[in-house]
């Protein structure tokens, strides 16, 4: 007799269905991409990608507000909603939940971030009622029983305590909450033992009955789905959420603290530097020059700046990057790298000098057309499974790019000149910086903010 597969094999065997078959069909951006605009019967729209080659129907989804909308005193509320949303709902206590999901393979997940909560789920096509109704019933109906938040709540503890003793978390939260320090971007995410500590049941389900509307929401759908059917899935799904959230304001914000260095003493083996300042907005027409910038100085790339100077010509960090932070409410940019505690200082002066320098000159025509290369050659690597996509298309809606975005994007960086990078490099980097240093002594030198 045959023996029934473990669940864990039973998923691993599906995914790799999944991706082979994706690979198989996809050969570009677009031919991955052929994007229907469904409107539900209900007026809610959706964002389709159709599939029927594969046996997989993927969803992602986000609704505005994320960390932004915690309340003063319970920062924290959202991740551990987050949390809390797939553990029981309905009359389906978290122990029966979760076993109908592993029982018929299905993922379902939410993240919280400072601008949004996102959900999503991954499901076989045969599989599809269970999994909708339990995602509608976690949107809907969560349960939110005292000892299944204990429960979370004390997995969250312990992450903040790890964090608390991680330079690398230090540093972060520190930057933050030096360039943010009156505005809801300068709480950390996950809160703090306190403030999560303060978090009630009436609180968790206030933030779900407020949030989850349908004016904020943006939905992908990927996979073996046509547009009628998808329409009657999302009506089923969120056709019952209110129609209008309900959020508090944010304002919009300019990182502050600029020029200043924040120095942590701490007594760990390496010493972890942040830097930050002022970005560029998403839909700024200079936005996509930006991206080219800062992927030629620390982009991810083993032939950036960074990497070059820091790495293989000084041996002072195995990683160092930058990369662009563009929120609802403000745009940054950001760079960072961990070295020995006695090189901080030479590292951090190597950084900034590596910037400061693309920002006097701007990059070479032979950097500009190698950075084009790669972010277009590379663009395709996005889309080739259904997860992905389905990731990729929320994205774009959140940034209100349009649904011919991914059709268009690559000619977009193709279009940026030498004469857009050098100025563009000026405008992004010649602004000023907020460093932190979390770290053993010998500490690096603090510094006050411009214009003290």
């Amino acid at each position: 007799m045959t023996q029934p597969m473990p669940f864990f094999a039973r998923r691993l065997a599906v995914g790799v269905l999944v991706v082979a078959a994706f690979a198989a069909s996809l050969a570009s951006p677009a031919a991955a991409t052929n994007i229907e605009r469904v409107v539900s019967p209900s007026g809610i729209e959706a964002w389709l990608v159709s599939e029927p080659s594969v046996p997989l129907i993927a969803m992602d989804f986000a609704f505005q507000g994320g960390t932004s909308q915690d309340p003063a005193g319970k920062e924290g509320l959202a991740t551990l909603a987050a949390g809390l949303l797939d553990e029981g709902a309905g009359d389906i206590d978290s122990k029966s939940f979760h076993e109908r999901l592993e029982n018929k393979a299905i993922e379902l997940g939410y993240t919280a971030g400072r601008d949004q909560i996102s959900g999503s789920v991954r499901t076989l096509v045969e599989h599809k009622d269970e999994a909708f109704d339990l995602l509608r019933l976690s949107l809907t109906a969560p349960r939110f029983e005292q000892a299944d938040i204990d429960r979370v709540r004390a997995q969250i503890l312990s992450i903040l305590r790890r964090e608390n003793m991680d330079p690398n978390d230090i540093a972060y939260k520190r930057w933050w909450a030096e360039a943010f320090a009156h505005h809801p971007y300068g709480r950390p995410v996950r809160g703090t033992p306190d403030s999560v500590a303060a978090i009630t049941a009436d609180d968790l389900k206030t933030y779900v009955r407020n949030l989850f509307a349908r004016d904020t929401l943006k939905i992908s759908i990927v996979g073996n789905i046509d547009a009628k059917a998808a329409g009657v899935l999302v009506d089923k799904v969120f056709g019952q959420l209110p129609a209008k959230a309900i959020r508090q304001p944010i304002a919009d914000v300019v990182p502050g603290e600029l020029g200043r260095r924040v120095v942590v003493d701490t007594d760990v083996p390496q010493s972890v530097v942040v830097l930050g300042g002022t970005g560029i907005a998403r839909k700024d027409p200079d936005f996509m020059t930006a991206y080219v910038v800062n992927h030629i100085l620390g982009g991810g790339s083993f032939s950036s700046r960074l990497y070059r100077e820091v790495r293989e010509e000084r041996g002072l960090a195995y990683s160092v990057y930058s990369m662009l932070v563009p929120l609802r409410h403000t745009a940054l940019f950001m760079s960072s790298t961990a070295t020995r505690a006695d090189r901080a200082g030479q590292t951090l002066e190597v950084v900034e000098n590596q910037i400061k320098r693309l920002a006097a000159e701007g990059p070479s025509a032979e950097e500009l057309a190698k950075a084009k290369s790669y972010l277009t050659g590379s663009y395709a690597l996005n889309f080739d499974t259904s997860s992905k996509i389905a990731a990729q298309l929320v994205a774009i809606q959140l940034d209100d790019l349009g649904i011919d975005y991914i059709n268009k994007r690559n000619a977009v960086v193709e279009a940026v000149t030498l004469a857009d990078v050098k100025r563009v490099s000026k405008r992004l980097l010649d602004t000023g910086l907020l460093v932190t240093v979390v770290g053993r002594s010998p500490p690096v030198t603090p510094a006050k903010p411009q214009g003290d």
